[in-house]
């Protein structure tokens, strides 16, 4: 395997990082801030936003340039915006430095795919890939957690600058290590949402759409539902997110073979089943248990929580990919999009439920997107065989 590759997985790593920290992060930022948590998961909305945006539109207009260029330009535009994030004084710069931040974010990993591609060469594809995601699933079981433990003893802006550390040396390694003159091929943004059009490939992004606004409903805001909803202390969170992330790996690793052996769309559907299962148990967890109880047993979901939640993304894009295999890699992009937007979505909605409810009924809420993307699986189901059951004419 070519090393280069490894680091294009460690500026996923660090990219990644700054997403799925933020669970932990908003209590502090909220009240240094002066803002309610509600209002400090916007943050995650617009990261996300930024980054479900960036990625395909950002990277039509780089898509002609020399790619060495793009990934260390992308990379210390992330580090800038990191370090703007963590020097802020007020929300509003805050906001901005997350903008920015998804829209490097978004770029970076558009065409860091390419480039692996590119070094790797057509034979070793899927493992080149593979390598540059897997810095995204490392991000949540080992970047989330040490974000959340440098946060702990030196703040949220602490965490900011040992990304924006990690994210420097990246970019000098990627100047440094990667050949001159890779450049991808020039595609307007009509012809990358061309593939929004291919039969099934509208109803599989909005089931990545509404499985990931499930997730996030809860995973944006951990840290009130474990702090006031289980009566979890501060220190409880790094081992949380810890426990999630080994979760996550083991989850991500099982998925690809469950779904060479049973199929993509039932590990889906497993996926689903067993998610809204857990926001369940979550909800009714807070509901019903003391704090002395509630807390416990909330940690101990977190680890089949991580399992069953990164079960879903690895099983999903083969099904995406499926549906028109010659343009996989517009599909591909496509379904990244719709899960960034699921991110953006999830925080929103479950900001409102913290504002107008409990943190309990999270679960409840969330429980509800997977059981309607189920509904949209079903649907999609039969109306292909009512299609094949007409007659030609």
């Amino acid at each position: 395997m070519d090393k280069r590759l490894l680091w294009l997985s460690v500026g996923s790593f660090a990219m990644s990082t700054v997403g799925f920290v933020f669970s932990a992060l908003l209590p502090s930022i909220a009240a240094d801030t002066h803002i309610s948590i509600p209002s400090a998961g916007y943050l995650i909305t617009a990261f996300s936003l930024a980054y479900a945006v960036g990625a395909p539109t950002l990277s039509a207009f780089a898509g002609a340039m020399d790619r060495r260029l793009v990934l260390t330009a992308a990379m210390l535009l992330f580090v800038a915006g990191n370090a703007f994030a963590a020097t802020s004084t007020s929300f509003a710069m805050l906001l901005a430095a997350q903008l920015v931040m998804g829209a490097a974010a978004g770029l970076f990993a558009a065409t860091a795919q390419a480039t692996a591609v590119a070094l790797a060469g057509p034979e070793h594809r899927a493992l080149a890939i593979s390598v540059v995601v897997g810095g995204t699933t490392f991000a949540v079981a080992l970047g989330a957690p040490l974000g959340s433990l440098i946060a702990t003893f030196w703040g949220w802006r602490g965490t900011f600058l040992s990304v924006a550390s990690l994210g420097f040396l990246t970019a000098l390694v990627l100047w440094w290590r990667l050949p001159r003159g890779m450049r991808g091929a020039r595609l307007t943004l009509s012809e990358r949402f061309l593939a929004i059009t291919r039969p099934g490939v509208p109803a599989a992004l909005f089931v990545t759409l509404l499985y990931l606004t499930g997730a996030f409903v809860v995973i944006s805001y951990l840290a009130p539902l474990a702090m006031e909803g289980a009566g979890l202390s501060k220190m409880a969170l790094p081992g949380m997110l810890l426990s999630f992330g080994i979760g996550a790996v083991i989850g991500n690793l099982s998925s690809g073979f469950l779904a060479d052996r049973i199929g993509a769309g039932r590990v889906v559907v497993l996926s689903l089943l067993l998610s809204i299962t857990m926001c369940l148990l979550i909800a009714l967890d807070l509901k019903l248990l003391p704090h002395d109880l509630s807390g416990p047993l909330l940690i101990g979901l977190m680890l089949p929580w991580g399992i069953i939640g990164w079960a879903f993304p690895p099983a999903q894009a083969s099904r995406v990919v499926s549906y028109a295999p010659d343009v996989a890699h517009l599909t591909l992009s496509l379904n990244a999009s719709a899960i960034y937007f699921g991110v953006a979505l999830g925080t929103v909605v479950g900001g409102r439920v913290l504002e107008y409810a409990t943190p309990s009924d999270l679960g409840l809420v969330a429980g509800a997107l997977p059981l309607a993307a189920l509904g949209v699986m079903l649907a999609g189901r039969l109306s292909r065989h009512r299609l094949a059951a007409q007659p030609a004419e």
